[in-house]
């Protein structure tokens, strides 16, 4: 079992993230590795993040340095402005699947596996929530994510490996409650014994008939 990762920053992990989102969906070469413009722009949008954040381009520029450091980005010169990409293939050896998985970690966090199995599927398709486990499975062998509730039932949370202790002890507890929302426990519904039912009204229809008729006969003798 690999050792856990080295905690990122709220805002490397939305940088990151960003990045692999941009990788994966842009058309043309043009569109990535990003502008610092750009990189700003697709940290603070609001589809597909959460929470959403107001950032500055000097708030992402002055995260950059740290990131390039660490070897999982960097920076692209010698056109007429400077782009970045990130060098998380190298660095966490993921597949494109794997990748797709960790991405929406990072831009989101914690989520439940149907969540995350609908929203990687846009950027590298993973048909059924079957397949989606054999993909996580290897990524939680090496921490690249944590299983915060038990895999095996429905509404099973997890995040990525980058949290702080606190921050994952606090997903944990939160992931708890959510999961018993998202799975409540199963109540068989009684059984009900219909030709008794039946027999009932029936007795009880004829019952009033007879007060009805008892009734009119008691009119018409007076």
């Amino acid at each position: 079992m690999s050792e856990p990762w080295e905690p990122l920053s709220p805002l490397h992990r939305r940088i990151l993230g960003t990045l692999i989102e941009k990788q994966k969906t842009s058309k043309s070469a043009d569109s990535y590795p990003l502008t610092m413009n750009s990189l700003t722009t697709g940290c603070n949008q609001k589809s597909n993040r959460d929470p959403v954040m107001d950032l500055s381009d000097d708030d992402v520029e002055e995260a950059m340095p740290a990131l390039q450091a660490a070897g999982l980005a960097s920076k692209i010169t010698g056109s007429r402005v400077d782009r970045w990409k990130h060098l998380l293939y190298e660095k966490w050896s993921a597949t494109a699947q794997e990748m797709a998985v960790l991405a929406e970690l990072l831009l989101r966090g914690p989520q439940s596996v149907g969540d995350l199995r609908g929203r990687a599927d846009r950027m590298s398709a993973i048909a059924t929530l079957e397949e989606l486990h054999g993909i996580l499975k290897p990524l939680a062998e090496r921490k690249l994510i944590v299983w915060l509730s038990d895999p095996e039932r429905r509404g099973a949370m997890l995040t990525h490996g980058f949290h702080t202790a606190d921050e994952l002890a606090h997903a944990k507890s939160t992931a708890g409650s959510t999961a018993s929302l998202e799975a409540p426990p199963r109540v068989s519904a009684p059984s009900v014994d219909w030709d008794a039912k039946l027999k009932a009204v029936t007795d009880e229809v004829t019952e009033l008939r007879r007060e009805v008729a008892e009734l009119k006969r008691q009119l018409g003798g007076e």
